[in-house]
């Protein structure tokens, strides 16, 4: 039988096989630019990590994104999150990666996926799997065949489901770049000529993988090419790529910085970011992506460090809980939209710059059509007045003036009139508290030194534990008797240790404890001990905080208690030590409440919880509270002060380590915070002497609705619950300054402004929360004139002029506006 095509059947065909290519993006680059089906692009992008916020925030974080200016999200791919066991995969939950990329999609956004699949990024040993570790004879980040046998699988495993999903703007998808390994450049000389033939096996390895779109390879200048290097830093305008045939690229520009425990709060102004853009495309750089721009939580025990906090807001455009780190995020926003209103002269326009001296230069980007510049003052101190085409531009120090056109400044990166939001943590009015407590069971680990696995010698917690839980039990026995060399009535116990945290018992007895407060993991530990004739019994408890997440060769630093351990004993001056390391040790890994998942609305029935003799400042306790959902739907916390240290569930759900108890350092912080000159971590600090974290994110998608939840809380130093309470996060009030002829507009992220607090045109002084009139000042009912814009509305706007508020007599200062209003 003959089959028949009809010229309607051909046509329609024809119509199909066009619409598969029309979905296709084509994306390549040259020495100017990512091009995207032909055409060179400027692109701003923003990290956001999906393991560090939920499933349900992702679209309301991804639409803030976008609102923001943003062309693409980007990413890392966490592979000990996803294979925590080896060939066992999890991509459930905000593991989900596909539906992070498709959400991404769904928002009329690029995506860019950095596989790595060594991340660094703060999370707990980089990104690797503590299995890779334990493998015989393995190396990371070298030529070494089980390792990259075992990177390939993952990279591979990736790439695949990115495909099967069709999510390569190749196939229609949103991928647009791909990264392979991670700041390599930073530690390749440690590797010496392994690592360059590490470096191009995985250059060859990721260009086999055929995805259809560039490669990348940050902080990387000898990237093999076809790979793409590309900068990471505060500031990257002075960054040339090494191969003139790349383009200019940025993939991490840090907004902010991480914190540590026993660290300040970081904070880097929106002056000083949008100066490190600005000049970064001023000198020719076309890609920029944020690090961070939502940073989010490191929920369970994914920090890394060690001691890297729960919270990683990274003072990002996007703050912890999502919402708006005003001004940065609108400050930004304006300079994404003057910029892509200069794209066609940025990627394509000649390139002509001018030394004004005395560290100004005006830039030229000049076509056919047009010509846009840039006016940089990198001055720390003196602001400059430029003449420039017949036109005189007032520049302050530090900062960059944006002509679009050369002609009229629209923006310039000192000039904030964005509003400042500032937070408050509100109390939730949460009912329904009534603690229970349990002992944490510890009594036949510390009395009886029974454990799971038994051996001669002293290990890595990381090879015993495999990273199954931050603690370890060390236990031996040792028999004195009065003939023994060491007896005396003098002894101790000393302990070579590399755990961030130890606690020493003896005999049952808690004999002392020691955490690092000074970054030194590698520690001797002694206490004076009471020990019997006979059989003593030692139990030594090791808690991780979190594995090494950065530098060469990060993997071999030890973790736990590596030895020596002995008895120490005087006769007369004399100091005579036994040593215990050879000794048969027992291990237990973990604690009895974790593997019992008593934080879990499932645990069995069976295990009891008291209301009795409730106890405080008691160590290994676990602890537990029903509480009602808070209304609204602003970000909930809790408050963990008066806690010591440990790790909080809601719901069975872990929300990460709490450690409130951990104050930052007293010094190094200041009152007055100066945009101009250089920014580093230390820069612009706050919050001195407080505890480095107290509130810890409970996101709502955790919470059940109207019904009742439960809060439970291992403490494992000692607290009193009793002082936890919840709270929601929200603008407290709202501040704008304007310069004059500009509008201003005021939000109270949803809630209608209650009160005008303040508002002056003129020359007034001071910040948000004391603003303050000066020497000149318009109508004297400037705060009813702002109150009826302003007064129970969502959002106002109020226009910095004679007009609005009345003519004030500044002779030649020049006058602004400032407001302050109650949410």
């Amino acid at each position: 039988m003959k089959h028949f095509r009809s010229p309607l059947f051909l046509f329609f065909l024809i119509v199909v096989f066009s619409a598969s290519l029309s979905s296709s993006t084509i994306v390549s680059h040259d020495e100017r630019a990512i091009t995207i089906d032909g055409q060179r692009r400027i692109l701003i992008s923003g990290s956001i990590h999906y393991p560090r916020s939920t499933v349900d925030m992702w679209p309301d974080l991804i639409n803030k994104a976008k609102d923001g200016g943003l062309d693409a999200i980007e990413t890392y791919v966490f592979w000990n999150a996803h294979e925590p066991a080896r060939r066992q995969y999890d991509f459930s939950d905000n593991l989900d990666l596909v539906r992070f990329v498709k959400t991404v999609q769904d928002a009329g956004l690029y995506a860019v996926l950095r596989i790595g699949p060594y991340v660094c990024a703060e999370w707990n040993y980089g990104g690797f799997p503590v299995w890779l570790h334990n493998m015989p004879n393995v190396e990371f980040r070298t030529t070494n065949t089980d390792f990259m046998n075992e990177m390939q699988n993952f990279t591979t495993l990736i790439v695949d489901m990115m495909k099967r999903e069709k999510l390569f703007a190749v196939q229609g998808g949103p991928i647009i770049l791909a990264q392979i390994e991670n700041e390599y450049g930073n530690v390749i000389q440690s590797y010496g000529a392994a690592g360059k033939a590490y470096i191009d096996w995985c250059s060859n390895m990721a260009d086999s993988l055929d995805i259809g779109v560039p490669w990348i390879m940050c902080q990387e200048t000898d990237a093999p090419e076809p790979m793409i290097e590309t900068c990471n830093g505060f500031y990257c305008h002075d960054y040339k790529p090494t191969n003139p045939s790349n383009p200019k690229m940025w993939t991490e520009n840090w907004t902010g910085w991480f914190k540590n425990w026993g660290g300040k709060h970081p904070f880097r102004t929106a002056e000083d970011l949008s100066f490190a853009v600005a000049r970064f495309f001023q000198t020719g750089g076309t890609f920029q992506n944020y690090y961070m721009y939502h940073g989010g939580t490191n929920f369970g025990r994914t920090a890394g460090g060690p001691y890297i906090t729960t919270s990683y807001d990274y003072h990002a455009p996007l703050d912890e809980f999502g919402n708006l780190n005003q001004p940065k995020w609108g400050h930004l926003k304006e300079l994404h939209n003057v910029l892509k209103s200069m794209e066609r002269s940025l990627t394509y326009g000649n390139i002509s710059d001018i030394d004004m001296g005395n560290s100004v230069t005006v830039t030229t980007y000049a076509t056919s059509e047009g010509s846009s510049c840039f006016i940089s003052n990198a001055n720390t101190t003196v602001d400059a007045v430029v003449s420039f085409q017949g036109n005189q531009y007032n520049v302050p120090a530090w900062s960059v003036s944006v002509l679009p056109d050369c002609k009229k400044e629209v923006y310039n990166t000192a000039k904030v009139s964005t509003q400042e939001s500032v937070m408050v943590a509100e109390d939730a009015h949460v009912s329904g508290i009534q603690w229970s407590w349990r002992p944490e069971m510890a009594e036949d680990t510390i009395l009886k030194g029974k454990g799971d696995v038994v051996a001669s010698g002293l290990f890595d917690q990381k090879a015993v534990a495999n990273d199954a839980s931050d603690y370890l039990w060390y236990m031996t026995r040792v028999h004195l008797d009065k003939s023994d060399p060491i007896w005396s009535h003098n002894m101790s116990l000393r302990v070579h240790s590399n755990a961030h945290v130890l606690h020493a018992y003896v005999n049952g007895e808690h004999v002392g404890t020691h955490f690092v407060k000074d970054g030194k993991y590698d520690y001797d530990f002694e206490k004076s001990v009471k020990l019997v004739h006979g059989t003593n019994r030692i139990a030594l408890l090791s808690v991780t905080v979190g594995f090494h997440n950065y530098g060469a060769f990060f993997e071999k630093n030890a973790a736990g208690i590596n030895g020596p351990v002995s008895i120490v004993g005087y006769k007369g001056d004399e100091r005579i030590e036994k040593d215990l390391s050879g000794h048969q040790w027992e291990y237990k890994i973990g604690l009895n409440g974790i593997e019992n998942k008593v934080f879990s609305p499932d645990s069995a029935s069976n295990l009891k919880w008291s209301t009795q003799q409730f106890p405080t400042f008691r160590m290994l306790t676990w602890y537990k509270t029903p509480f009602d959902t808070p209304s609204g739907n602003s970000p909930v916390v809790v408050d963990l002060n008066g806690l010591g240290k440990g790790e909080a569930w809601i719901n069975g759900r872990s929300i990460g380590r709490y450690w409130p108890s951990f104050d930052a350092d007293n010094d190094g912080c200041s009152e007055e915070c100066d945009y101009r000159g250089p920014y580093d971590s230390n820069k612009c600090a706050f919050k001195c002497g407080e505890p480095t974290q107290r509130l810890y994110h409970v996101p709502r998608d955790f919470l059940n609705g109207n019904s009742s939840n439960t809060l439970t809380l291992l403490e494992e130093m000692g607290g009193d619950p009793s002082m936890a309470s919840f709270k929601t996060i929200g603008v407290g009030s709202a501040c704008a300054r304007a310069e004059e002829n500009k509008v201003v507009e005021l939000s109270c992220n949803g809630k209608p402004i209650s009160a005008v607090k303040f508002v002056s045109f003129g020359n007034p002084t001071g910040k948000c929360g004391s603003f303050a009139k000066g020497m000149c000042d318009g109508a004297e009912d400037a705060e009813a004139v702002a109150s009826t814009e302003c007064v129970g509305k969502m959002t106002c706007k109020l226009e910095a002029s004679s007009t609005v508020f009345g003519a004030a007599d500044c002779g030649d200062l020049a006058k602004s506006l400032a407001v302050e209003v109650v949410c």
